[in-house]
């Protein structure tokens, strides 16, 4: 009875997920022509709602730790990636943002057109000239006074995994001179990859001390963030 319930709670979940994905995404088109603040708050509002939606139909909760170590500007968001959850809760946590992702996103129906309206930084993984566009970009919309979202691992990792961690937001941060924000979390025990069921549970991100591109060399920014990151994670639970 209670994986019935489980499965009915997820699959009322999907319905609502896909009738709002399409509806922001259409009327969204409507904005294309209007600022980029103006677009950014309105196909935001379907990630709060999504949140909202997992809370109130799946029981998934948050708690967010380490508040006081966001800087008072916008930074580098350099984020482990377990599941979609954190994709959508870091836009209702840093506001307003732009992630770095594979551009194939984009040509998703519906949730592409949502995405491309966000003026996110989609790179081509197979072309050389993918961390020159990471770089230019990057630096650019942080100009704009947005954060950039990098989750360094570049794929979803099972829960209880790292993945190898790229060197492009120690680079950017150096770059731009930004500061990094190493941020965890276990989103994937409530919101496991590839699954379409949904668990009931409260999630921990653990925001970390920011690191200062000024002070600390290029390896020394990977090093201490990557450390973090793996030392935090093996402290939190994974089921």
């Amino acid at each position: 009875m209670k994986k019935f319930f489980l499965v009915l709670r997820s699959a009322v979940f999907l319905i609502g997920q896909a009738i709002t994905t399409v509806f922001f995404a259409i009327t969204g088109i409507f904005l294309a022509p209007l600022p980029y603040i103006v677009r950014y708050r309105y196909i935001t509002a379907w990630s709060h709602f999504m949140i909202w939606w997992g809370k109130t139909i799946c029981g998934i909760n948050y708690q967010v730790y380490g508040r006081e170590n966001l800087p008072s500007t916008n930074a580098i968001a350099w984020c482990k990636h377990q599941s979609a959850w954190e994709t959508l809760f870091l836009q209702v946590l840093l506001p307003p943002q732009s992630w770095v992702l594979k551009r194939e996103l984009l040509w998703i129906p519906f949730f592409g057109w949502g995405l491309a309206l966000l003026e996110p930084i989609a790179i081509n993984r197979q072309k050389t000239t993918s961390l020159k566009q990471l770089l230019e970009q990057g630096k650019k919309r942080l100009q704009q006074g947005r954060w950039v979202v990098i989750f360094p691992e570049g794929t979803r990792v099972p829960v209880g995994e790292n993945g190898k961690c790229s060197r492009s937001g120690a680079l950017l941060a150096k770059d731009s001179g930004y500061l990094l924000v190493p941020i965890a979390h276990n989103a994937g025990i409530c919101w496991p990859k590839n699954s379409l069921i949904k668990k009931p549970g409260t999630i921990s991100v653990i925001i970390g001390p920011a690191l200062d591109p000024k002070q600390l060399s290029t390896d020394e920014l990977q090093q201490q963030a990557q450390q973090w990151l793996e030392k935090t994670m093996g402290n939190m639970p994974i089921a």
